[in-house]
């Protein structure tokens, strides 16, 4: 594979090289999206890879690391780190399930949770919404099977600077764009 050096040998693309060089890029970003939606499917999980964004899950998982989730069918249990979504709020949250509720006319499975690093329940930490008490089981993204240290500081470190991750991704539409086969 070589690296156009020049205007020039830009210039002389055919239309048919240009074409080709997009799909690449196409299929690149497919491909991506495609084992994205193929973890979901396999770890029955809408996100199966998140990134924790504070230290309250501390010493567990420090801020940047990266969890791999799935959704089981077999019931939430006390201890089990699960990712939850609460309602009006757009940050999933990870943290310790340290008591469980089960409303016995309907059978549905509530749970109140902690992070280990914090001093009190989300509940009294006031990380719930205003009023609520538990968290439904119905709004578990999945829980935590296993995590990899510090990866997902790339991801903290490109949204807190723009800048940077349009600049990656200039640069990669570059190198892919601009490299041909010979």
């Amino acid at each position: 594979m070589d690296v156009i050096k020049t205007k020039k040998d830009l210039r002389k693309w055919s239309f048919r090289q240009v074409a080709h060089q997009a799909l690449n890029f196409f299929l690149i970003v497919a491909s991506a999206l495609m084992l994205w939606k193929g973890l979901a499917v396999v770890t029955n999980s809408e996100s199966p890879i998140v990134v924790v964004l504070s230290e309250s899950m501390e010493p567990a998982f420090a801020r940047g690391d990266l969890l791999f989730l799935s959704h089981p069918s077999t019931p939430i249990a006390i201890g089990d780190i699960c990712v939850f979504k609460l309602k009006k709020k757009d940050i999933p949250i990870v943290h310790r399930v340290i008591e469980l509720h089960e409303d016995a006319a309907t059978g549905k499975q509530y749970m109140l949770t902690k992070g280990d690093h914090n001093p009190e329940d989300d509940r009294k930490g006031g990380i719930y919404n205003r009023g609520q008490m538990w968290v439904d089981a119905e709004d578990v993204v999945g829980r935590v099977k296993g995590f990899l240290p510090h990866v997902g500081m790339v991801t903290i470190l490109l949204n807190l600077y723009p800048q940077l991750k349009v600049a990656l991704l200039v640069g990669l539409g570059l190198v892919v764009l601009l490299s041909r086969e010979e």
